[in-house]
């Protein structure tokens, strides 16, 4: 077999998988909506009128969410398998997962997204508002 030909029909076959591909996200709706993309896109300075193209980030928008989510979800439960150790004779009552800030936080930083969040914490849901509107409440 020729080498030259073989990379010709490779490139054919690329080009047909991309084609085809972008052409099942005219029939896909994402889970992001296209108004949101598009929004963020025109923010950030980029227009493109090929719904194709929006939806194509928002697939990938909702990859990267989802492999976040599932990150700090890891983060989470190997931070309470550590606390359940430290603490065998006090049984759990409810063993489901609590997801807190600094799970998130470190399962971004793995992806270089560097998160500052509030170091207090509110008692109520009245802490932190006008006295006067506390009031009300």
């Amino acid at each position: 077999m020729n080498h030259g030909q073989q990379s010709s029909d490779g490139k054919h076959d690329d080009d047909a998988a991309l084609s085809d591909f972008l052409a099942s996200l005219m029939d896909y709706t994402p889970t992001i909506p296209d108004e949101l993309v598009e929004h963020y896109l025109a923010k950030s300075g980029f227009q493109c009128p090929d719904v194709r193209l929006t939806r194509l980030v928002a697939v990938a928008t909702q990859k990267f969410v989802a492999e976040v989510a599932s990150d700090a979800l890891q983060n989470c439960k190997a931070r309470q398998a550590a606390v359940v150790k430290d603490k065998r004779e006090k049984q759990q009552k409810d063993k489901r997962p609590i997801l807190t800030m600094e799970d998130l936080s470190k399962a971004l930083r793995e992806y270089g997204v560097n998160v500052k969040h509030q170091e207090y914490f509110a008692d109520s849901p009245s802490t932190g508002m006008d006295p006067a509107s506390r009031e009300d409440q």
